[in-house]
């Protein structure tokens, strides 16, 4: 496999800005064994090795990794830690109970300050700032949206400490977007650089004693071994954790939805701009429109601003050539000039994109047989940089069968459905994606009117 370090800047702001010389660690050198093998060096992966090395610093631990760790959605995403469980709540209330769902909830929260702390005690130099996140309504129907969601939360008793109803005047005195209605906000959620953060963790497990192979694709799994196209490993517990990619094995090709979610970026921005802005805070913010916006002020003065809503293709579900896509470019572009209006006018630096993986019932899954010594873990929805350090520890105490609030939770040895085969999985991505924006776009001219348009795609939005 022929490595270039211009093509791993190129996949995202993140990876561009990065410091430093991208190098790839060795690549399996022949057969080996080790006691847990990890497929994946992305968040789930080195988190995983991360809190088992921390736990029993004497395990042979080993991460097998395609291309370089962080390479996948750890280092191209929004790099937003959003506390929130992948799945609706009611949902999960169905299997598990409305106190599960409250204890699930509240580990979501309390991940936040996990990983700070563990990023600050590691010496990580990611950028990590917890300012909260800020929903903004910009229309009628997104204060609807803003209203019920408020009020969804108080009825599962969350208080105001937890989630707080903002007026017009509050939200613009935390950051001025001319046409905000009202707001909420949550102080469970931070900003943070996820490929210095994914970097910054590959180098603590390799502190800890973990090997990383990088340059080494994995060709299937299997109990007690990875056969990988360097060699074969050998190791009591195999892990996958592969996320969106995980369609690219054999027989798991309908496990996810790969879902693209793309981004830009502007360049520094000058004092003058973010006085007017008004944004001091470091909140991460989005919109309430369907296909939603999300942005972060980055370490460097910039606007980083991403959104769904790239086309699938049937047949390539993961391709690079879906990691940037003008419509959607000049959406976000749209987007940014529409609500920070002082940004107007600066370069546009960065473009760029990569699949998340959305299960069928949109819920994430911890996942652990300890008869094959077999686990995963994905299908964060979104939620993933705050999901993979839950789906970590929780591993973790399941591999060291330890009983643990985390064992205990919902998401664990959830049973994944597969996704329709296409070409019913294409029909169902293209459709929720059109109904979204078409939505968005009638809202947006002054109706709330989409009720019924919405209703069409519910079946395939996990409720």
């Amino acid at each position: 496999m022929s490595f270039s370090e211009r093509h791993i800047r190129d996949r995202s702001l993140w990876w561009d800005t990065l410091p430093g010389t991208i190098t790839p660690r060795p690549a399996l050198q022949g057969d080996t064994d080790c006691d847990v093998a990890i497929v994946g060096a992305g968040m789930t992966g080195l988190w995983t090795a991360y809190c088992l090395l921390d736990a029993e610093p004497s395990l042979r631990v080993r991460v097998i990794e395609r291309q370089v760790a962080g390479f996948g959605a750890s280092g191209r995403n929004g790099g937003w830690i959003s506390a929130g469980i992948a799945g609706v709540h009611s949902e999960w209330a169905k299997t598990s109970g409305d106190d599960a769902v409250r204890r699930a909830e509240r580990a979501t929260w309390e991940s936040v300050d996990w990983i700070g702390e563990r990023a600050a005690a590691e010496g990580i130099d990611c950028g990590f700032a917890k300012g909260g996140i800020l929903s903004v309504a910009r229309n009628e129907a997104q204060e609807q949206r803003i209203r019920a969601h408020v009020d969804y939360e108080r009825q599962w008793g969350w208080g105001e400490q937890d989630v707080m109803a903002l007026s017009r005047e509050q939200v613009l005195e935390r950051v001025h977007i001319p046409d905000a209605r009202i707001g909420y906000f949550t102080p469970h959620g931070a900003r943070v650089n996820p490929a210095r953060l994914a970097r910054g963790l590959a180098e603590a497990v390799e502190r800890k004693g973990g090997v990383i192979y990088e340059q080494t694709a994995a060709e299937f799994i299997e109990p007690g071994r990875v056969v990988t196209e360097h060699g074969t490993v050998k190791a009591d517990h195999v892990i996958r954790a592969t996320e969106a990619f995980t369609v690219q094995f054999a027989n798991q090709s309908r496990a996810y939805l790969p879902l693209y979610s793309l981004m830009i970026a502007t360049e520094p921005l000058p004092k003058t701009v973010w006085d007017e802005l008004g944004w001091n805070g470091l909140e991460t913010i989005s919109d309430a429109h369907h296909l939603f916006f999300y942005a972060q002020r980055t370490t460097d003065d910039r606007i980083a601003i991403g959104g769904r809503g790239a086309p699938y293709s049937l047949g390539s579900p993961i391709d690079e050539k879906f990691e940037q896509n003008e419509p959607v470019r000049q959406r976000l572009i749209n987007t940014l000039y529409a609500s920070f209006p002082a940004a107007r006018g600066a370069q546009i630096t960065h473009h760029w994109g990569g699949a998340l993986g959305v299960p069928r019932d949109w819920s994430m899954s911890v996942t652990y047989d300890p008869t094959t010594g077999l686990g995963f873990a994905g299908g964060y929805s979104g939620h993933g940089v705050a999901a993979t350090s839950l789906s970590g520890r929780t591993l973790t105490d399941l591999i060291l069968r330890r009983e643990s609030d985390l064992t205990s939770m919902p998401w664990v040895n959830h049973p994944v459905r597969n996704w329709e085969p296409e070409p019913l999985r294409w029909i169902a991505s293209r459709a929720i994606v059109g109904i979204m924006g078409k939505s968005d776009k009638i809202e947006d001219a002054g109706s709330k009117e989409t009720a019924k348009r919405m209703a069409i795609i519910r079946p395939f939005l996990g409720h």
